[in-house]
């Protein structure tokens, strides 16, 4: 049991970061053009470099919870970025939520909670 809420928390851990990684890319990128000077101003961006740091610290504990349990079970926990994401989008980023996307996300709960429930 516990190696089991070791593998949830890691991977929900690896989640938020991922969540909060798309916060900084989000937050930073304003008017992007796929050019040179695009890339290097992109490389200059502080909340672009955040983003990446965080999807590295992300990944590592990804790869510490994918060590320790099955992919089709990690993965499908990994979904909790969807619900991150929303929650940094309707507070952090005053984003519109619409009923559409709620019932979507809900959903995603329902399932993530059947398959850590099922392991």
């Amino acid at each position: 049991m516990l190696s089991e809420v070791y593998i949830i928390l890691l991977t929900t851990i690896a989640a938020a970061i991922a969540a909060a990684s798309q916060y900084f890319l989000k937050s930073s990128v304003h008017k992007f053009r796929l050019s040179p000077s695009g890339i290097i101003s992109l490389i200059k961006n502080r909340g672009v470099m955040a983003a990446i740091g965080l999807y590295f610290i992300g990944a590592v504990f990804y790869l510490l919870a994918l060590d320790s349990g099955e992919l089709s079970f990690v993965y499908s926990i990994f979904a909790s970025t969807f619900i991150f994401v929303l929650l940094i989008s309707y507070f952090a980023l005053r984003e519109k939520v619409g009923s559409t996307r709620l019932i979507g996300t809900a959903l995603i709960v329902v399932g993530i909670m059947i398959i850590a429930i099922t392991y």
